[in-house]
């Protein structure tokens, strides 16, 4: 099954304007809250009708603004999945999941059908609990289960995980993971974490302030963002505007410094990212790497690793995108202190330009 969206729809000061297809995948949409993740999903699936656009699933239109088609949600034979789950609290499990189900489906057909869910979704014995009965992660099989039985063309999950507790999550999430890959179809995925993406989907497509960006694959998203947004989802802690010196050679205006290259640098570059992981403390023999000297601002000891943050000598120690923070998963010298003087390293091939000169602050999920 494939899906082709694009749509325009203004509410209020705020303009959700995206655009992305994909096919047999689990496509995930990933960007801070109020980005327009959820209006997205339920321009989809028909609650909210776009101003302008197209939707198409499976080469049927279901929303066209030009040719004045828009298909009601039960038309449509898509698969919603809202954060906290939505099942009928006055209904046991059996009950919900056989909301699900046609009305010309036969009596026997039904049962068997059911049979075949419960188990699939490991729900045996609880076909007579009600939601309240059940731990977050069962709520979540038994919604899942109600959406595979309708037997939609597309499914769509809306922050799925959000509600779990972190101990549950994980358990959850491969449990997800497993009957995703059973689905023969579509999914969109909204979420706002790096994490349950990179595990759960195939491609991602960045929503941020109401644009979307041009979708890539996971391994694409984290390994060589292409903009600032892209970057700072991903989890890319430091950055800075940029000039372009020679091909290779950049002045990075936030630190005051000038840094080289491994590559060429894109002429439409405004920006550099460089994740905390890839700043390493500069040693004698590392003369061919960017070497920064800095002033260390904070020492900080996480559960695996160390945080430095550091400020550049030469930069504005009060602007927090001249800082820049190094992480180490241990260091020997255990006496470098707030104040001290520290030189760092800043590998070639580590530098990450970045187009679309958004305002970071914006992106603060």
């Amino acid at each position: 099954m494939s899906i082709y969206a694009k749509i325009i729809k203004k509410v209020g000061n705020f303009i959700l304007n995206v655009e992305f297809e994909a096919e047999n995948e689990v496509l995930a949409l990933l960007g801070c809250s109020g980005s327009g993740k959820s209006m997205t999903l339920k321009c989809i699936a028909g609650i909210i009708e776009p101003d302008e656009g197209r939707i198409v699933v499976d080469g049927v239109t279901l929303f066209d603004s030009d040719k004045k088609i828009n298909m009601s949600p039960q038309e449509r034979h898509i698969g919603l999945l809202f954060q906290n789950y939505a099942l009928f609290p006055n209904m046991t499990v059996e009950q919900n999941l056989s909301s699900a189900f046609r009305r010309s489906d036969g009596q026997n057909d039904r049962k068997e059908r059911l049979q075949l869910i419960l188990e699939s979704y490991f729900l045996t014995g609880l076909e007579k609990h009600y939601p309240s009965q059940l731990s977050g992660g069962q709520q979540q099989r038994v919604a899942l289960a109600r959406i595979m039985a309708s037997e939609p063309k597309i499914i769509m999950l809306d922050e799925p995980l959000s509600a779990l507790d972190s101990y549950l999550r994980w358990q959850v999430e491969r449990e997800l993971a497993e009957i995703l890959s059973k689905f023969q179809g579509t999914t969109l995925y909204v979420s706002h974490n790096r994490d349950e993406v990179y595990s759960l989907c195939h491609k991602i497509c960045v929503i941020n302030g109401g644009y979307s960006e041009k979708v890539s694959t996971v391994d694409e998203f984290f390994n060589s963002p292409s903009t600032l947004a892209s970057a700072f989802l991903s989890g890319c802690k430091n950055y800075s505007k940029m000039e372009i010196r020679s091909d290779n050679t950049l002045q990075a205006l936030n630190w005051q410094v000038l840094l080289k290259c491994a590559d060429p640098i894109p002429e439409d570059a405004t920006h550099i990212g460089v994740r905390a992981h890839n700043v390493l403390p500069f040693y004698d023999g590392d003369e061919n790497q960017n070497k920064v000297i800095c002033k260390v601002l904070e020492v900080r000891k996480d559960l695996f690793s160390v945080i430095f943050t550091l400020v550049p000598l030469g930069a504005d120690p009060k602007n927090e995108f001249a800082q820049i923070q190094m992480e180490l998963p241990s260091f020997e010298d255990k006496t470098v202190q707030p104040g001290d003087i520290m030189a760092v390293k800043i590998p070639q091939d580590a530098i990450m330009p970045l187009k679309n000169g958004i305002n970071i602050k914006k992106l603060k999920c």
